[in-house]
């Protein structure tokens, strides 16, 4: 068991650059083991913080990217036909929760509302995991959480979480960080100069004014880092954000043009 959990460990610490008390309270709600609920827009750092958390606190983490076709039995586990007859295989949620680690579901909106409902048990304070096909009740260990995440602008009737379902959570609010935290955070991850960091920050800030507006989402605090990566390569600015950034957020003529216009602003 431990070879299978320690393939789950962090070894290298995560950069990731606080915003506010997030680490504190993730760290207190660890410490009583509450179920956690991040939200937030996309690419805003929701994944780097549960990473860096896991590594801070020393415990494994399991990841799940949840889609609409993910099923419970993809959660919890399944028999499997081999030639030596069937055996059970764990899920990762019940892996997680055997083993004691950090089980995160990230877009958890995105999987069917009939999936979700298998971790109300392991998000109260019965903490088990029930594997009806197999007949046995896991109990979790003491070191196991859960933690979810999703994109509150991407709400809808079709996709949203039971009321029955955020009750269970915490919940922590993210958000794109202020312009001298974001430039900080694009400059490291990117490995470019501060100047030109601070400036595919100014135009994102611009793209955010624009949600609602034409675009659905701004550029995201990850495309930026895209960028400057390329920028770091030798590639010109303005091809730079031609491709990280304007080309994939839009198809709207207008939009892209207005985007465009604010690259050659700024580069």
């Amino acid at each position: 068991m431990s070879n299978v959990i320690d393939q789950y460990r962090i070894e290298t610490e995560p950069y990731y650059r606080p915003v506010a008390d997030e680490v504190e309270l993730f760290e207190a709600a660890y410490s009583v083991r509450m179920p956690l609920m991040l939200k937030g827009p996309t690419g805003c750092g929701k994944t780097r913080f549960v990473e860096y958390m896991a590594h801070r606190l020393g415990k494994p983490l399991i990841t799940v990217a949840c889609n609409e076709d993910m099923t419970a039995s993809d959660l919890v586990g399944r028999f499997l036909l081999s030639a030596d007859g069937t055996t059970w295989q764990d899920g990762p949620l019940a892996i997680g929760a055997r083993l004691g680690a950090i089980v995160y579901l990230d877009e958890v909106v995105e999987a069917r509302q009939d999936t979700t409902v298998v971790i109300h048990p392991l998000t109260d304070n019965r903490r088990v995991l029930p594997l009806e096909k197999k007949g046995e009740l896991v109990h979790a260990h003491p070191d196991f959480q859960i933690v979810i995440s999703y994109n509150p602008g991407y709400q809808s009737l079709m996709k949203d979480l039971k009321q029955s379902t955020k009750q269970r959570f915490g919940g922590l609010d993210f958000t794109y960080p202020e312009h001298a935290v974001e430039t900080e955070i694009v400059a490291h991850e990117a490995g470019i100069a501060p100047e030109v960091a601070g400036k595919l920050v100014s135009i994102a800030e611009r793209s955010r004014n624009l949600k609602g507006h034409g675009l659905d989402e701004g550029l995201s605090t990850r495309m930026l880092i895209y960028a400057g990566s390329l920028i770091r390569q030798g590639v010109a600015p303005q091809a730079a954000c031609r491709v990280a950034l304007v080309r994939p957020i839009t198809d709207d003529p207008d939009m892209r043009d207005a985007l465009d216009a604010a690259v050659t602003t700024f580069f």
